[in-house]
């Protein structure tokens, strides 16, 4: 069991002939993800690694039966490739780009949500099922083994260094995401939280953010409501932001008083919510919930 793929998923790769969407198309091949197909305008007829590649999305379903896919375009160019992956039929969307164009981010999100089809990103390392042998993105899979904890970040580099802590001492993971740091981003923590509280695999829901944002306070407000029975542990990156600034990701703005560390520890402590004051210690607080 996983959360958001499954033993169906094929994915197409559009941008599977530029440099990264080949290079990463390999990674995925390697570790056993279903590639199926890839999509380039002008390059129907073609193959990389062995992956048939059509002119268009619509065309890869039909002949391949792609049901997910992952964007590797320029920022530019982002929305018209998701919603021709939307408007193709397409379920799953990870877009790895990041610095989309605002207004772009909300028509792509706006498109997606009336079709019922989850994104994940932008500026997203994607996702990764351990059990599965499955991962949508460039995760570097040797920190991830198959396991119980759900882990869902903001950060990609401190998701690694924590969950290879996690991997080092034999606790493994059910599904690994990284949800974006773009100001609007598809699947959040709050949406996450509900899917990892529902898989069967999953007894632990690892929580990874930073500051800006509300996403965080918006899931802890679940856990409070007792809407999330699972236990959850978080770590905040951010301890010293001041208010104003971005750190990092465009996502990661402090407004006024939403977004701050403080509003963050409020909400987590409110919800009963374990809270690692550095990475290192996430793997104690997570042991203590698995016994």
């Amino acid at each position: 069991m996983a959360i958001l793929v499954n033993s169906e998923t094929k994915v197409c790769v559009q941008g599977i002939t530029g440099k990264a969407g080949t290079l990463h198309t390999g990674t995925m091949l390697e570790y056993g993800t279903k590639i199926v197909s890839g999509v380039r305008p002008g390059a129907e007829g073609e193959e990389v690694l062995g992956i048939p590649v059509f002119n268009r999305v619509s065309t890869a379903v039909e002949e391949t039966g792609a049901n997910s896919s992952i964007i590797f375009v320029p920022a530019a160019m982002a929305k018209g490739a998701a919603l021709e992956a939307i408007n193709a039929g397409i379920k799953l969307i990870v877009i790895i780009p990041e610095h989309v164009p605002l207004h772009d981010e909300l028509e792509i999100m706006q498109a997606a949500e009336d079709s019922g089809i989850v994104v994940v990103g932008p500026n997203t390392p994607g996702l990764i099922a351990p059990s599965l042998k499955c991962k949508i993105g460039f995760v570097p899979n040797k920190y991830y083994i198959p396991g119980s904890v759900g882990v869902m970040a903001r950060s990609g580099t401190l998701t690694y260094e924590i969950v290879s802590r996690l991997t080092l001492a034999g606790i493994g993971q059910s599904t690994a995401i990284g949800v974006g740091g773009d100001p609007v981003i598809g699947s959040r923590f709050p949406d996450l939280i509900k899917k990892f509280e529902a898989d069967p695999e999953t007894k632990v829901i690892l929580l990874i953010g930073e500051v800006g944002g509300t996403q965080e306070e918006e899931a802890a407000a679940l856990v409070a409501d007792g809407k999330i029975k699972k236990p959850v542990v978080a770590y905040i990156a951010g301890f010293s932001a001041p208010p104003g600034k971005r750190l990092g990701h465009a996502g990661a703005i402090i407004s006024g008083s939403q977004g701050t560390m403080e509003s963050k520890l409020k909400s987590f402590q409110k919800a009963g919510i374990a809270v690692a004051k550095t990475p290192s210690e996430v793997l104690d607080l997570v042991k203590q919930k698995l016994r």
